[in-house]
């Protein structure tokens, strides 16, 4: 029988929607207040979902410490209170969410391997939330 657990966890981080390939009127039309010069933060919450069968000896999908290791030194030590602009991932990439929501799938996908990874989600705001469940990789 095949089971699903989401995990959530929570981080901090800023950036600035801005791609140099267009002028700053272009920029300004599409990314309104999120192009601002200095940026701007956000409070995310990251939903985690893995699967995989029920281990008869632990009744668990996964071990949910080896889940939250991985989460906290691959996404939270690496994007968490960090200006996304500025980190080299995002060379060349405007740091949006739906970026953010692929990169931190890839991630988990190269460096979780006890249950199989089913989609991760990534809550910006209460109004803005995206999902990612694979399909594409990452340059």
């Amino acid at each position: 029988m095949k089971a699903y657990l989401t995990r959530r966890y929570w981080f901090s981080a800023s950036h600035r929607l801005h791609n140099d390939e267009l002028s700053e009127e272009e920029n300004r039309s599409i990314y309104g207040k999120c192009n601002n010069p200095h940026g701007h933060g956000h409070n995310y919450a990251l939903e985690v979902t893995v699967s995989g069968h029920v281990n008869p000896s632990t009744g668990m999908v996964c071990d949910l410490t080896e889940l939250d290791s991985v989460v906290e030194r691959e996404i939270i030590g690496c994007y968490g209170h960090e200006h996304l602009n500025a980190l080299p991932q995002f060379e060349g990439v405007v740091p949006t969410s739906e970026n953010l929501a692929l990169q931190i799938f890839d991630i988990l996908k190269r460096k979780f391997h006890a249950a199989h990874l089913e989609r991760v989600k990534l809550d910006e705001t209460s109004q803005n939330s995206f999902q990612f469940a694979g399909g594409r990789e990452l340059r």
